[in-house]
């Protein structure tokens, strides 16, 4: 195995402009790796970690395997509760999204659940947030438009079903 080479310090805001830029070229592998290369020198990084969370919740739909629970492990990290409850809600909301879009027996019903944690979660976030940012806001009506478009995203007629799929 290649042992990792570090980079330096002085590198990491043009790094994670890098980042972001893979992102948005739909390459998340790759803004996932520059991310841990800054969070190997700059442990408390908080953009790194931002953009690690988004990297790995745009991998949900091909690969969910351990991603969740990776991202979510990284919640903590974050140095305010308003970006430890407002990516919660983006882990949880883009996990819905992912295991709608593979679909199965009951996913509306999964997905509806994981849905209103992210809605809890935005509401958590909206009530502490800077006054000059609405990002919760906005994620929170994304969420309940979904919610209004989507016939099968409800409720499960047997909740027992829901904590058993879960499981």
């Amino acid at each position: 195995m290649q042992e990792l080479k570090p980079i330096s310090r002085d590198s990491i805001p043009s790094a994670l402009d890098r980042a972001e830029r893979y992102r948005l070229l739909n390459e998340p592998v790759e803004a996932e790796s520059i991310c841990l290369d800054v969070l190997q020198i700059d442990a408390t990084n908080q953009r790194a970690l931002s953009t690690l969370v988004l990297a790995l919740t745009d991998q949900f739909e091909e690969d969910a395997s351990g991603l969740f629970d990776q991202a979510e492990r990284l919640l903590d990290r974050f140095d305010d509760e308003y970006s430890r409850k407002y990516y919660s809600g983006v882990v949880y909301e883009r996990h819905a999204k992912a295991h709608l879009k593979r679909g199965g027996m009951g996913a509306g019903y999964v997905a509806y659940d994981w849905i209103n944690t992210a809605m809890n979660f935005y509401a958590e976030a909206e009530a502490i947030r800077p006054s000059d940012n609405d990002e919760s806001i906005l994620r929170w009506n994304t969420c309940a438009r979904l919610l209004q478009r989507r016939a099968d995203i409800k409720p499960s007629p047997h909740e027992d079903a829901v904590e058993h799929m879960l499981e």
